[in-house]
């Protein structure tokens, strides 16, 4: 389906955006591929209403592939899942001959999309994949979008019936495997939820059990 325009906010028509939705398309399933075109369209549609100056090419392209480090590619790898998706969009785009300047922002982007906190005062790039994110998962911002920009969205790309426990597990499925990656950050409550067995690391016990005397 060719989507030209949602709300005011078009996809770039690019060969780097085209290129980045084949592969994305290629890589994910159908609920991390529409999850993560949604989170472009929040992205934008919130930086529009904000008066953000934002480079939508470099937004689709984080939004794109923030989530690919949860894909069975990465099965094996015991980096934050957000790295290995940061580390994949940065080779992605250098191949491309894109400027170390915007691999940076991209880069940054989809490492600190799960980091509230902090991506809000960097370039709006890198604060925009965080908030469409936001919205998409845990609704944060709803109601700052009208009941026709959400429609619009979602009749572009549908949130599945049992959306909510299907992006949990696949966060799961993604971390299981390397749980140590998700300490300080709020992953861990997948793993906890996802199982009953995960301790969460205790940094005040770290600090406790540390060799310094006092």
């Amino acid at each position: 389906m060719v989507i030209n325009e949602i709300a005011g906010v078009k996809i770039p028509d690019s060969n780097l955006a085209r290129e980045v939705t084949e592969l994305i398309r290629d890589t994910e399933s159908d609920l991390l591929f529409h999850h993560s075109a949604r989170v472009y369209f929040w992205g934008a549609l919130a930086g529009n209403r904000k008066c953000l100056s934002f480079d939508p090419e470099l937004l689709y392209t984080a939004s794109m592939f923030h989530d690919i480090g949860l894909t069975s590619h990465y099965e094996h790898s015991h980096h934050r899942f957000e790295v290995d998706g940061a580390n994949a969009a940065r080779d992605f785009l250098r191949q491309r001959g894109i400027s170390e300047s915007d691999v940076e922002t991209v880069w940054n982007a989809v490492a600190l999309h799960t980091t509230p906190g902090i991506p809000e005062f960097m370039r709006p790039e890198i604060a925009l994949v965080q908030a469409g994110a936001g919205m998409d998962v845990a609704g944060r911002g709803y109601d700052q979008f009208t009941e026709a920009q959400r429609e619009a969205v979602i009749a572009a790309f549908p949130r599945e019936v049992q959306f909510k426990h299907g992006i949990i597990d696949a966060f799961y499925e993604g971390m299981k495997h390397r749980p140590d990656s998700t300490f300080g950050t709020f992953n861990d409550d997948v793993l906890a939820f996802k199982d009953p067995q995960f301790r969460r690391i205790d940094m005040c016990s770290i600090i406790l059990a540390s060799s310094w005397k006092c």
